[in-house]
């Protein structure tokens, strides 16, 4: 069966997400925003289109790759290949247009980047890896993908306006009455597996 192969240039129009599988591949996925550029003849300038929206998904090193690579808003280009998922919930039909992804790169007609070499990648020149001391061992997820989602989480935390002083006689809350569990916080953490 032949397989429909794309390559698609949009923007990253989410943060990437990260997780394993239930058999530790690791995957990750974002939505791509592909908005159709046109030149209005009567206007005599450039003008948008529509906006199409992909879900991208990447897995093992690719995966990997991504979390510490993209951000929100950066212009990408996507090669991989082009599925559609369709399910039912009731009598209601859905479809999904995605990318499975096998190379993902920035836009470079619109900004600059800097590579750096993953450890452990075939066809990489002799010395641009990390030595294998640096990486912790028995370790699922390399460590600079922990710090970068540590960096984010920290930004994040950063950004959030401070607390109002309490009013006189409110009662205060400890850091044990404060916790909220993991299934209360939205699913920000957990992984990706549909």
């Amino acid at each position: 069966m032949n397989e429909v192969q794309v390559t698609v240039l949009g923007n990253v129009a989410t943060e990437v997400r990260y997780g394993e599988t239930a058999g530790g591949v690791p995957m990750a996925d974002f939505l791509l925003g592909c908005t159709e550029r046109r030149y209005d003849r009567e206007r005599a300038c450039w003008a948008d289109g529509g906006t199409q929206w992909l879900r991208v998904t990447a897995w093992r090193a690719l995966a990997v790759n991504l979390i510490g690579s993209l951000a929100k808003g950066e212009p990408v280009l996507v090669t991989g290949r082009l599925r559609v998922r369709e399910w039912t919930e009731g009598e209601v039909k859905h479809s999904r247009v995605e990318i499975d992804a096998r190379s993902i790169g920035h836009d470079l007609t619109r900004g600059t980047t800097a590579f750096r070499w993953a450890a452990g990648v075939r066809g990489q020149p002799p010395g641009a890896a990390e030595p294998p001391s640096a990486k912790p061992a028995g370790e699922p997820v390399p460590g600079w993908i922990v710090d970068a989602l540590e960096s984010r989480r920290a930004s994040a935390l950063a950004s959030v306006p401070a607390r109002p002083e309490p009013p006189p006689g409110a009662r205060a809350v400890t850091g044990q009455q404060g916790e909220v569990s993991e299934g209360e916080r939205g699913g920000e953490d957990r992984a990706l597996l549909g």
